[in-house]
């Protein structure tokens, strides 16, 4: 088994090649930070569910993402696409105020804040600024 550097980019990644097959779910090792990523992508609508099982052969906790795709044949992701900012070597902070908009507000930034993960969105409510995990859109 590799050594994974950067665990939520290996996520994207994941989704990523996942939605280039026109997979509808992809199997993602667990973590917290990635459920809590995964209950943002659910709640803006980006992806249909996920669920956290143990598998059997590994014994390690998988979450499984459900991706929703759309369109007159359903052949069409949600997720357009997926750009991790912060990275391991460069962490990226923003200010309430300087808050990133993605797509000019059609997209979502992940933002980790001292009151846990929000969108950017919900940090500008709450006044709050933070570490900016990942773009979305």
């Amino acid at each position: 088994m590799a050594i994974i550097i950067d665990p939520i980019a290996d996520m994207f990644v994941r989704i990523k090649n996942s939605i280039a097959r026109k997979y509808h779910e992809v199997n993602i090792p667990h973590s917290q930070k990635k459920v809590k990523i995964l209950e943002i992508f659910k709640r803006e609508g980006y992806i249909t569910d996920f669920e956290v099982f143990k598998d059997q052969e590994t014994n390690f906790k998988v979450i499984k993402v459900f991706l929703k795709y759309k369109g007159i044949n359903q052949n069409q992701c949600a997720i357009s696409g997926l750009k991790k900012i912060s990275k391991p070597g460069l962490k990226v902070y923003s200010s309430s105020e300087s808050l990133p908009k993605v797509l000019s507000g059609y997209g979502t930034a992940i933002i980790s804040t001292s009151k846990g993960l929000l969108t950017d969105k919900e940090a500008r409510k709450a006044n709050i600024g933070g570490e900016v995990i990942a773009f979305i859109w």
